[in-house]
């Protein structure tokens, strides 16, 4: 992963200590906000640890979760981080029990926000460390291709791993990624139970929306 400098680190440190609200849900296009904030998305597998990674970086146990309540769990949910961006949580893939219309229509809102979101400045595409990229992952990499938003693929659990494990399969993971057009050129790897690499991936947040955390 980049090489950030202890001002970035802290910079981003700075930024992401900053309040985190839940702002809404959006079950269609019509309902999402304005698009006056710098924005990035993740996305991933229902099971993959968004909530606990997107309250890792902020420092919150249930921020995540407190949108993901009954009625919203697929629904584009946004959450504000003092004004400054937003963290944009997409609906999970993957579901073994939701009906193809389900899956379609959620699927559908997110291929949208994709499409059209002008303030959308990175998506952050989740992988489980233990199981690496599955053929269910490569739906949403064609998408994200096709809408031709730059995306990185995040590692999470890495906790989960052996020394040196998560390397192997972040390793694994860029050589599979190597030729598709709109992925970032890096592999991050993170633990949200144990805050490994979420420094750093808050420093890539940072850098990729330009967000002054001191402004």
């Amino acid at each position: 992963m980049t090489d950030f400098t202890d001002e970035e680190i802290e910079a981003a440190r700075v930024l992401f200590a900053r309040p985190a609200t839940f702002v809404m849900g959006c079950a269609k296009i019509e309902q999402l906000p304005d698009p006056d904030l710098p924005e990035v998305a993740f996305a991933g597998r229902s099971n993959v640890g968004k909530s606990s990674l997107i309250n890792g970086l902020v420092g919150m146990h249930k921020l995540a979760r407190a949108s993901n309540e009954t009625g919203r769990t697929r629904e584009v949910n946004f959450f504000d981080l003092d004004g400054r961006m937003r963290l944009v949580d997409l609906p999970g893939y993957g579901w073994a029990k939701a009906s193809r219309t389900t899956v379609k229509k959620f699927q559908d809102l997110g291929r949208d926000y994709l499409r059209g979101r002008v303030t959308l400045k990175r998506v952050y595409l989740l992988i489980d460390s233990r199981h690496g990229l599955k053929a269910v992952d490569t739906e949403a990499l064609d998408a994200l291709d096709k809408a031709a938003v730059s995306y990185q693929i995040v590692l999470t659990k890495a906790d989960k791993l052996k020394a040196g494990e998560a390397e192997a399969v972040a390793a694994a993971t860029l050589k599979a990624i190597s030729k598709r057009p709109a992925a970032f050129p890096e592999v991050a790897v993170t633990s949200a139970e144990k805050g490994g690499g979420l420094p750093e991936l808050r420093a890539a947040i940072a850098r990729a929306t330009g967000v002054d955390p001191y402004a």
